[in-house]
């Protein structure tokens, strides 16, 4: 680990290199210090391509080979084979290829990378609630499946998310996730605030990606809220009238 990089234990694999990037270590200054590496941000965008080439040599690939979504809370999946021309509006990335690092960008909700522990794909996704609610780890892992993969080889770990604790919601939340499953009221508790309730999006995740048959399920435990040094959070940032939020990147590429 370095001081700007967090490294998970099951995915230390052969051939591949992961990293979930805080927001230390970059050339951004404010509300973006410093490694913002958020395109949609309003954000110098001259000092948000340096701190992408700062996590792209840190992944050992050229910096059009650091390769994100537009992310739009949905679904689907972009097989990666080429950089970028222009960044498709989807919510999970794999590739077979090596030399590229997967990038996903998150300030609260889920960042899940993914790694077939025989060595035949990586992936990665960005799980909002919507994401986790509507399966985009299922997505991924399906995508995965169609180059080789087989489910229970996957390693998935959630890197930093908002926890309970920080994440109240109102009702026509918890009726969504009712309305999908009641078994899924077990993820609220009640808030101090009438009719709102304390949501748990990193266990829901984990739940629901052992259900799926995904080989290898970890989280990391980290809160994006609670820990204002290391990571940016969008709902820390509305709580105290900022006027926008940087992103952290999370990545992962074969070798």
């Amino acid at each position: 680990m370095t001081s700007f990089e967090i490294l998970s234990d099951d995915l230390k694999l052969p051939n591949v290199k992961h990293g979930f990037f805080t927001r230390q270590g970059g050339f951004s200054s404010g509300i973006f210090s410093s490694l913002n590496c958020g395109l949609g941000s309003g954000d110098d965008i001259e000092l948000v391509k340096k701190n992408r080439a700062v996590v792209a040599e840190r992944m050992k690939v050229g910096a059009d080979h650091l390769v994100s979504p537009y992310q739009v809370h949905g679904i689907d999946v972009a097989f990666v084979m080429q950089p970028f021309d222009e960044r498709p509006k989807v919510d999970g990335l794999v590739t077979t290829r090596p030399g590229f690092a997967l990038g996903i960008l998150t300030a609260d909700c889920g960042p899940i990378l993914f790694a077939d522990a025989k060595g035949r794909s990586i992936g990665a996704c960005h799980a909002g609630w919507k994401g986790a609610l509507n399966g985009v780890f299922r997505s991924t892992v399906v995508e995965m499946e169609r180059h080789g993969t087989r489910r229970e080889n996957v390693v998935a770990v959630l890197g930093p998310t908002i926890s309970q604790k920080a994440y109240e919601v109102g009702p026509e939340f918890l009726k969504a996730f009712k309305e999908r499953d009641k078994s899924f009221l077990k993820y609220f508790i009640p808030s101090l605030k009438k009719n709102h309730y304390m949501f748990d999006l990193p266990m829901f995740l984990v739940d629901r990606m052992r259900a799926f048959g995904i080989g290898k399920v970890v989280d990391l435990g980290l809160c994006t809220y609670s820990d204002e040094a290391r990571f940016f959070s969008y709902r820390r940032a509305t709580h105290k009238a900022e006027p926008d939020y940087g992103r952290l990147i999370s990545t992962i590429a074969m070798a």
